[in-house]
């Protein structure tokens, strides 16, 4: 039986094989083709616009009056003041003060019950009394000759004992009296009529503000730079809006061991009152001599393992392109530092939008929004 099969078929179907391949390898090709030529032309659009710019603030830096400073945190310390309380047990009978009060010295605050003690001062007084004639007549008979001189010795002996006693007893009685030992302003009053009283127990404060001490430290280091007499500056959060000339009235001839650092007493004239004892302060004092520095805001300035650096601002073509300048920086004050070497006065230096920045960088200046340069911010409480 002859076979029915076309010999041309597997021929035909080769071919079809062959050109579905080259179809599909041209269209690949093509494809990556136009991918490339793509990524030439936006790389070329991308040259030709250039590195976009950056947008930064900008400040001069200019020539100040710069003074250096030593700053620390400091307490309010009376120049006068106790917690009085009694050496002698004892039932409040009168409370002569009250709280907030000014009182003079000697004057009469708070008294305990002393009925007791008084009569018993009225007997040894009396007794006191009849030694002291005794005594008297002693003398005269020894005049007389009626009695000797021992009897005269005894007599003046056993006077000088009652009196003793009388005062021993008058002084126990002053100290169920407490009065104010210098003039000042009371405070709280924690003892009320009828109360017994331990001793020792506080009962009212008394404090003399009309000038305050403030203690605070600084590091050794500053020792040399500290005198007596020498001007200080006060800040307290009460009062943000003033401040309170005073000077330096001592210091300590001993380092703290454990710190290293020096206590330093300063004298505050206090008007109106306005200081209380245990404040927290904040203490300025000028050191050294006034200088002219130039200044730029601490945000201007970045570190690098090479040093401190910052970015000028000059002009490129029709804009402002970022020029990168090593500077010494010094001393900061507030926001500020002064700068010692590296700029001119004048120079327009970049103060924020810099951490990108490099050589050449087109700059877009926008100063609608500064970084802070208060050579003396004020705290600001949220």
């Amino acid at each position: 039986m002859a076979s029915t099969e076309n010999p041309t078929q597997p021929v035909r179907a080769g071919r079809r094989m062959v050109l579905m391949l080259l179809a599909v390898g041209l269209f690949l090709g093509l494809l990556v083709a136009f991918n490339v030529f793509k990524g030439v032309m936006i790389k070329r659009a991308l040259a030709g616009q250039g590195e976009p710019p950056q947008t930064v603030t900008t400040a001069e830096a200019t020539l100040e009056p710069w003074q250096a400073t030593l700053t620390a945190v400091g307490t309010v310390r009376a120049v006068r003041g106790a917690d009085l309380a009694f050496e002698v047990p004892g039932v409040v009978a009168q409370v002569a003060v009250r709280a907030g009060s000014e009182v003079k010295q000697g004057q009469p605050l708070i008294a305990l019950d002393d009925s007791a003690e008084a009569a018993q001062l009225r007997q040894l007084q009396a007794v006191a009394a009849l030694a002291e004639l005794t005594f008297g007549r002693a003398r005269e008979q020894l005049a007389a000759r009626t009695i000797s001189q021992a009897d005269l010795d005894a007599a003046e002996a056993d006077f000088k004992a009652r009196r003793a006693g009388a005062q021993a007893q008058a002084a126990m009685l002053a100290k169920k009296h407490l009065a104010a030992p210098f003039a000042g302003r009371v405070g709280l009053v924690s003892a009320s009529q009828g109360a017994y009283l331990n001793p020792g127990t506080a009962v009212v404060t008394l404090q003399q503000l009309d000038s305050v001490y403030v203690d605070f430290f600084l590091p050794q280091k500053d020792l040399a730079q500290i005198r007596q007499g020498q001007p200080v500056t006060l800040g307290v959060d009460a009062y943000p809006d003033r401040s309170f000339p005073g000077k330096v009235t001592a210091v300590n001839p001993k380092v703290d061991g454990s710190t290293r650092n020096i206590q330093v007493e300063a004298t505050f004239s206090n008007p109106g009152r306005s200081l209380l004892p245990g404040m927290f302060t904040r203490v300025t004092m000028d050191v050294g001599t006034r200088e002219q520095h130039l200044t730029l805001p601490q945000t201007a300035i970045s570190y690098n393992p090479y040093g401190a650096i910052v970015f000028l601002a000059r002009p490129a073509g029709k804009g402002f392109a970022a020029q990168q300048v090593f500077v010494t920086p010094g001393a900061t004050r507030g926001d500020q530092v002064a700068i010692l070497k590296g700029l001119q006065p004048g120079a327009v230096v970049v103060t924020s939008g810099g951490l990108k920045l490099k050589n050449g960088t087109p700059l877009a200046i926008d100063n609608r929004s500064k970084p802070a340069n208060d050579a003396d911010p004020a705290p600001q409480e949220q």
